[in-house]
Formats: structure tokens, sequence, C-alpha cells
């Protein structure tokens, strides 16, 4: 080496980290896995991934709703579809979440709740050696020996409900607001039982919407169903075989000012029978009161008119007579409906208006004033050509494809009105009107498990929130000058605990005096 050359610090190796592993790399993403903060992460995605749920139609619950959000939609609506937009609850990255978020919980809440079983059986820990550095301190001199100062202190705590720990001689230790935790563990036991509940219904449960007219029936079979869906472990074969008839639905309105139209009776009369020949039972249904049909639920969701149509075609026959469901689109139950009448020569198809209390005028044309039948109408626009029901491809009862179809006319008709189609193509008549109800029946398995875990999660949540936990230590010593000094050290394992309340009162309780009392600066 020659003289002006600089000398390079030689660095040690930095040492390497062995390789992880596959265990290793296990352990740690099980670690990530069961840590709170992913726990609250996936609880904040899977309400994230509920949103489409509820802004869109579902299969499952309105799959006729679905098909015309699809049509009316063609843009969008191929994507959307092939995500599983329109199926969230049972699209895979729905249940990844909600699985995820399960495990979570169970490995976030399982370790936790064996750590706090042996927290609950440990004593309180031993005093400090210097308590005067403790959030609340308190000493003072007594003149009662050692042991019955600490004895005191230690019956005070327990009448406290704080447990305790006595060295004799030395100090007491006591502490209080176990439930604190438990209350914190019962709740996220609970947010798990309500995933449970929510997997056995949505696995086991099933729902479906029906509308039934007066005078007819319904019986709890698939082909009933106006709309069903059911979960992915539920067979429609496993229905229970009730059934019910609409005797008669009631409805009032009120025609006061202040809530006119507003409906102040809403109530169907029902016959119900449990199974096939048993005997009929009558049974009142009212909103908030449904029929308890073999573990279902029937609702009473919705109700509306049934104008009561004869269709004669060209040739005199009558090839229509029934009532047709209309369904309402306002509150005064201006309401939409489609009578189709394949058979006729020539096929006949109507688009309907229906206005319960009938009012025309130039700014919004045909439409309904009142929700009563005060003055019933019905608006028809007739349409000859084929209506494509020979095919089979399935068609909504409720809509009318009017393409390659022939308008013939439009007319109003009041009850017991005839309207002579033109061109000689046949004639409608309205006769009356009948009321239909809307019920949707239900079956969830998991509901009682969820309610009750919900309420247990309520009791968990404010435990974890109103309980506080501390500790205190009581500790005797001889004075200098004579007598009993006593020390009282309090400390809080949570925030927002009133510690000093806590030491004045025990300190009270033993005799301290304002001459003998001094705290210690906070």
């Amino acid at each position: 080496m020659t003289a002006g050359t600089p000398v390079r610090a030689v660095e040690p190796d930095q040492p390497s980290l062995p390789p992880m592993g596959a265990v290793g790399f296990a352990r740690w993403l099980w670690r990530q896995l069961t840590s709170m903060r992913t726990a609250l992460i996936l609880l904040f995605l899977l309400a994230l991934v509920s949103i489409p749920g509820s802004v869109l139609p579902q299969r499952g619950t309105n799959p006729l709703r679905v098909d015309q959000w699809i049509e009316e939609n063609p843009a969008t609506s191929p994507l959307l579809d092939a995500l599983g937009f329109f199926d969230v609850y049972a699209s895979p990255w729905f249940a990844a979440v909600y699985l995820l978020l399960f495990i979570s919980l169970i490995g976030c809440v399982l370790p936790r709740i064996g750590v706090h079983v042996r927290t609950l059986r440990s004593q309180p820990p031993p005093a400090p050696r210097n308590l005067g550095r403790l959030p609340a301190y308190e000493e003072f001199v007594v003149e009662r020996p050692a042991s019955a100062v600490l004895d005191e202190a230690a019956a005070a705590l327990r009448s406290g409900r704080w447990r305790t720990r006595v060295a004799e001689g030395e100090w007491v230790a006591a502490e209080k607001g176990y439930w604190r935790e438990t209350g914190n563990l019962v709740f996220h036991l609970a947010l798990v039982l309500i995933l449970v509940g929510v997997a056995v219904g949505g696995l086991l449960g099933w729902r479906g919407n029906v509308v039934v007219r007066e005078g007819t029936g319904f019986s709890n079979t698939l082909t009933q169903y106006d709309a069903w869906g059911a979960g992915r472990l539920m067979s429609p074969d496993g229905l229970a075989p009730f059934s019910f008839t609409l005797e008669d639905f009631r409805v009032e309105f009120e025609r006061t000012e202040a809530q006119r139209g507003s409906p102040s009776l809403f109530e169907a009369d029902v016959i119900y029978r449990s199974e096939p020949g048993a005997d009929p039972v009558p049974v009142t249904i009212q909103v908030n009161q449904p029929l308890i049909a073999n573990g279902a639920k029937v609702f009473l969701v919705g109700h509306g008119y049934a104008p009561h149509l004869i269709v004669r075609d060209s040739r005199g026959e009558v090839v229509f007579d029934d009532t047709v469901v209309f369904l309402p689109q306002d509150g005064n139950f201006t309401s939409t409906g489609v009578i189709k009448v394949p058979d006729a020569e020539p096929s006949l198809g109507f688009n309907g208006l229906f206005l319960p209390t009938a009012a025309l005028t130039e700014e919004l044309g045909p439409h309904s004033v009142f929700p009563a039948p005060d003055y019933p109408a019905v608006f028809l626009s007739a349409f000859t050509g084929d209506l494509g029901m020979d095919d089979g491809s399935p068609q909504s009862v409720y809509t009318l494809d009017t393409t390659g179809l022939e308008q013939v006319g439009l007319e109003s008709l009041l009850p017991g009105d005839r309207w002579d189609l033109p061109g000689g193509a046949g004639s409608v008549e309205f006769v009356g009107i009948e009321r239909w109800s809307s019920f949707q029946i239900a079956h969830d398995p998991g509901k009682e498990l969820a309610l009750l875990s919900s309420v247990v999660a309520m009791v968990g949540l404010m435990l974890s929130l109103f309980v506080r936990r501390r500790r205190m230590w009581v500790r005797v010593s001889t004075s200098p000058s004579g007598g009993t000094l006593v020390e009282i050290a309090s400390l809080g394992r949570t925030e927002g605990v009133d510690l000093d309340s806590d030491v004045e009162r025990l300190a009270t309780r033993l005799g301290a005096s304002g001459d003998s009392r001094r705290r210690t600066p906070q």
C-alpha cells in the first residue's frame, strides 16, 4: 500500500434470512387472513359486493324484471350478466368473499377465546414496586394494624365485584371489567352465527310470489308461482303441499284531505288446507300478520283490480270470458294489463288501461284520481295478427309485443258497455271488476338463528362499549411517624375510565381523612 492510498473499510457480510418455505408461507398467509384488519376489510368488501344485489333485479326474486332490464339495456346487460350481477348472492365472487370472511372471523376469534379463558382463570397481577407512578394514586396513614387494613380492603373490593388476590401483610391486588373482552368475543361469535344463519337460509330457503284473484286458489307447487327462487340445496320436490283459496279481499281508502287515498283496511280472507284432504281452516291475512303454512309464511304484499271481459271473434263465438289481472302503476291504481286471444278468428290482442276512478284531461290523458272504484273505466287498444304464441316461446302475460300486429281501434268502456271491433273482427264486453291479491310465500330456515345472533351481537357490543377494564392495588407498610401507611393506586386497561373515583371511594372506606390523605400529582 502506497502513501496517500485511501483505506476502504471492509463491511461485514449482512446475514441473509433463510428461505420461508411452503410451511412458513402458509403460516404467514394464515396470520394475515385471521388478523382483525383483514376481517374488517372483508366485512367492508362484503357490504360493497352486496350493492349490485340491491340495485339490480335478481333472478332469484324477480326473473321477469331481470329479462325486462336486459331487454331495455342491451349495451351493458351482457357484461353484467356474464359477471353474475343478476344473481349476486349465488355468484362465485360473492361466495368467495363470504367464505373468506367466515374463515377470518373464526381464525380471529377462536385463539382469543383461549387467551380470555386463561385470563378468567388467572389471578390479578401482584402490586408494582412503585405505586406512585400509576395514573391514580393516594396514600394516607391510619392507626390500625396492617392485617386489619388489608382484610378490610379485600372485603370492600369483593363487595364491589372486584376479583382480588391477597399477599398477607403486604398488598391486595384487584381487577374487574372482564365482561368487556367477553362481550367483544360474544359479538364476534354472534357475527359468525349470523353468517351461518344467512348461509343456511340461502342454501335451504326458498321464496316465491303469486297473484291470486278472488274466488280462485293457490297450491304450493312450482308451476303455480309467478316468480320463484330457491337456494342451491333446495329442490322444488320438497315443497310442503299446502293450499289456500282467496275468498274475499277487503280494502278501504281514506277520503280525508290529509291522508286521501291511503289504505285504512287491507286484509284477505282465505280458506287454508295444510295438505290435500285436510280440513279447511278460515284465516284472515293482514299486513305483518302472515299465514303460517307448514313452516312457510304467506305475506299479503299487494293488491289490484281484475276487469272481467268477454271477447267474441268475427264468428260471434265467445273465445275469452274471464277476469284479467291489471298491474297498478301509481298510488291511484292507474293499472295496465294485456289480453291475448290466439284462438280467435282472427287472433286478437289488447293493451288495456284500467282506471278505478276515471278522469280525462289534455295534460295527463286518461288517468285515475282515486284508488277506490268510484267510476271505473277501461281503455282498450285492439290488435290483430300473429301473437307469436304458436312457436312455444315463453311470453309474459303482462306485456304484448305489437311487432307485426295491426292496430284496429281504440275505445273506452264502462261496466256493461260493449265494443264492436272495426271490420267485423269481433267484440269486447266490459262486464265488471274483481280484485286480486299479491302474496309472497317464503321459507327461511336460518332466520331464527340470524335473529337470535343479532340480539346476542347487540348485547356483546354493549358490554364491550360500556364495561371498563381496570386494576387496583392496596399496599400497607409501617409509617415512619407510627401507624400504618396505606397506598392505593389504580390503572385502566381501557380509555375513559374514572380511576380517581375508585381510589377515593376505597380510601374513604379505609378511613382516610383530609389531614392524612396525600395524592401524587398527575
